[in-house]
């Protein structure tokens, strides 16, 4: 895999203040990763044989069809089918002790894995890291991070425990002010306007004219920032 795919300017992706920062750099990687699995690299040797062993979570093949390229992603699906028939599925010759429970164990592992989850999650602690870095040394880039929008639980804990490991208790301590004021901004915002929705249904409320706010997408946005993925997002 290339690493100049995963070369992500981090000041550039918190210029944009717009949602959960680890939410846009998760998101890019996982462009990069999709369009480059899809291209060239679906020929590289290399690749075909992760892809062919791990496949892909449901979330990633549903990306991956939004690719337009039904072509390069069959291709992958007939070596990876045929990669799963061997490892669950084909006979041995001679019965080994545990064959059946090895094949259960294959089963399972392949079902389980995921090439661009691997990819991804390896590039995004690694982003982090950088993160915490330039947190710990530049502080224009404190403050860059301090104005961001919003963060979500999941990436809200990732962060958290990066910065118990990776900074110093009195970075820590700062960074995780800062990191529990966006969270706390954000779930604080989103629990008013999701009461709002639900007192929109009071037929006192529910008139031609009403007021709905930022209420109508609250549902959506509440199960982002619980999950950091937006049901209605293209997958």
């Amino acid at each position: 895999m290339r690493e100049s795919i995963y070369t992500i300017p981090v000041h550039e992706v918190l210029e944009e203040k717009n949602g959960c920062p680890v939410c846009r750099i998760r998101n890019l990687l996982e462009q990069r990763t999709l369009e480059y699995i899809m291209g060239a690299a679906m020929m590289e040797p290399d690749v075909r044989i992760e892809t062919n062993k791990k496949g892909f979570c449901e979330a990633h093949y549903r990306m991956l069809l939004q690719q337009k390229n039904r072509l390069s992603l069959a291709l992958m699906l007939q070596t990876h089918l045929e990669q799963v028939t061997h490892d669950v599925f084909e006979q041995t010759s001679l019965p080994l002790l545990g064959g059946a429970e090895k094949k259960a164990k294959n089963a399972l592992r392949v079902s389980e894995s995921c090439f661009v989850c691997n990819k991804v999650d390896h590039a995004l602690a690694e982003m982090v890291d950088t993160i915490l870095l330039q947190y710990s040394r530049d502080a224009q880039f404190v403050k860059l991070f301090s104005e961001q929008q919003a963060l979500c639980l999941p990436h809200y804990r990732m962060l958290f425990e990066a910065g118990r490991r990776k900074l110093s208790k009195k970075d820590a301590g700062a960074f995780e002010k800062v990191i529990a004021g966006l969270a706390q901004r954000t779930i604080q915002e989103l629990y008013d306007d999701v009461s709002h929705f639900c007192r929109m249904f009071d037929y006192r409320n529910n008139t031609p004219d009403a007021d709905w706010g930022n209420a109508r997408d609250s549902i959506e946005r509440a199960i982002w920032f619980l999950t950091s993925r937006h049901p209605d997002e293209k997958k």
